[in-house]
């Protein structure tokens, strides 16, 4: 293995840059209706609605306590509904509104400019093997991470 490397300080950098560039992103589309972290939610529920929300937290990386705050706003927004599981009931389930459907593809059109910006000069060989990559530290950090008894969050 290679005795210096800069993967994990290239990823933090990313995310952080990449937080900022998607909030300006939404702001220049006019989108004022959640932030890029509330987005990540709405994504993840626009794509298998009315989920618990240990299942949000797994799929959004979020720990159920931030989750929970900012369920609150997007519940008082408008845009989600809490509802007891009607099988469990200790379990609660969130669904999205109404509102919530209508800004899908306003938050659809913003991700794809943010890819375009992300992968700007990669061909699609570059960007499969990139997101192989990231899948396969992923694996690794998932593994460790379970290896010392925590719950998954990827």
């Amino acid at each position: 293995m290679l005795e210096k490397t800069n993967g994990g300080f290239l990823v933090t950098k990313v995310k952080q840059i990449q937080g900022r560039v998607f909030e300006r992103l939404l702001d220049e589309n006019g989108i004022s209706e959640f932030n890029g972290a509330q987005g990540r939610i709405l994504f993840v529920l626009w794509e298998s609605n009315n989920i618990p929300i240990s299942e949000l937290s797994e799929k959004t990386g979020l720990a159920k306590t931030t989750l929970t705050s900012m369920l609150d706003r997007l519940e008082n927004a408008g845009h989600i509904r809490r509802a007891a599981d009607s099988t469990d009931r200790r379990a609660v389930r969130i669904s999205l509104t109404e509102s919530a459907e209508a800004l899908r593809e306003k938050y659809e059109r913003v991700s794809a400019l943010m890819n375009e910006i992300f992968y700007k000069g990669f061909s699609d060989d570059e960007i499969l093997a990139f997101e192989k990559a990231l899948g396969k530290i992923l694996e690794n950090l998932c593994e460790k991470e379970n290896e010392n008894g925590q719950k998954n969050q990827g």
